[in-house]
């Protein structure tokens, strides 16, 4: 059980508040992107940036809930640059116009935070037929971020300022299949475990910002990647299950969160000092936590970047051929 009070080498612990994170903390000339800004933390997260000058894109699924949260938030703080743009992560065809119609309003980038997230009780599949929870948690934020990936780079280079990725990951990457990542039964229905296929994706979330460091390294692009877990907090990600089950009965042996406390990691991560030039590690209670050994497998990122770039293709056949049979695809 966590121990609320206890401070780590950042100087924050898990009762820290996103607002007490970001304290003295001048955001303004930086543009920040943040999924799932609707509800829950993403919208505390949005909140809190906002407070401390940044410009805010709340990238959200409901559009009227993402109106009525600016409306909100502008009430609190009235010069807040803050605007809301569609965004369905289980849908290629939404992330592609959203970060075609975001590129084409030529605004820098500076904090993509891929907070999203999903949680259904029994099998889904997404509008492009791939499991709902890997759709969305996963892939939607992978081709989100390959897709803004160059303005990313080009607002790093030209502002001079760090860009940072946030992948807000989950501690209940530990309850992923044994496998890690079941690249061959991502649509096997018959093999379905909704807290296992969570875990998976959550999982994934960790090994896409250690394969996204390990790529700037080697171009030596200033922007890092990290992950991390919020803690556990009752919000909307659990609106598809009619009874939490066996995910929540695990994870509330730790202690809950509130909102503004679950949002801390994610505001800390992406604006804190202290972070400059980490990256690919994962964080909790804003500090740096470790993680298993499946977490840090360099060649199972690799194959899963490899496995999520093929997933994405414009080339819906070429999607479908390689989740059936993903060793038969050859690549260029």
């Amino acid at each position: 059980m966590w121990i609320f009070g206890r401070k780590g080498a950042s100087g924050f612990s898990a009762s820290s508040t996103a607002e007490e994170v970001a304290q003295d903390i001048d955001a303004s000339g930086l543009t920040a992107i943040v999924t799932g800004a609707s509800s829950g933390i993403g919208t505390e997260t949005a909140r809190v940036l906002a407070l401390r000058g940044a410009r805010v894109i709340m990238a959200v699924r409901n559009v009227e809930s993402g109106k009525e949260v600016k409306e909100n938030i502008i009430k609190e703080i009235p010069n807040a640059k803050i605007d809301v743009m569609e965004l369905d992560l289980s849908c290629m065809s939404s992330v592609r116009k959203f970060a075609s119609d975001y590129n084409s309003l030529a605004l820098p980038l500076n904090i993509l935070i891929n907070n999203a997230g999903v949680l259904p009780y029994s099998f889904m599949l997404s509008n492009d037929n791939i499991e709902l929870q890997f759709a969305t948690n996963h892939l939607g934020h992978y081709l989100l971020t390959n897709l803004l990936l160059d303005n990313m780079k080009k607002t790093a280079r030209d502002s001079q300022k760090e860009g940072r990725i946030v992948n807000v990951s989950s501690k209940g990457y530990q309850l992923a299949y044994p496998e890690g990542i079941c690249f061959d039964k991502i649509n096997d229905r018959t093999s379905y475990v909704n807290y296992r296929s969570y875990g998976q994706s959550k999982l994934a979330n960790i090994l896409h910002a250690n394969e996204l460091t390990r790529r700037f390294k080697e171009e030596g692009v200033q922007i890092t990647a990290n992950s991390l877990h919020p803690g556990v907090i009752t919000t909307n990600i659990l609106r598809h299950l009619g009874f939490v089950g066996g995910i929540f009965k695990w994870l509330s042996n730790y202690v809950n969160k509130s909102i503004p406390q679950g949002a801390a990691t994610t505001c800390y991560v992406a604006l804190h000092p202290q972070v400059k030039g980490v990256s690919g590690e994962y964080f909790a209670d804003c500090n740096i936590a470790k993680t298993s050994e499946v977490a840090k497998d360099a060649e199972l990122a690799k194959k899963l970047w490899d496995f999520s770039l093929d997933a994405t293709l414009s080339n819906p056949i070429g999607r479908y051929f390689h989740l059936m049979y993903p060793t038969r695809l050859k690549r260029d």
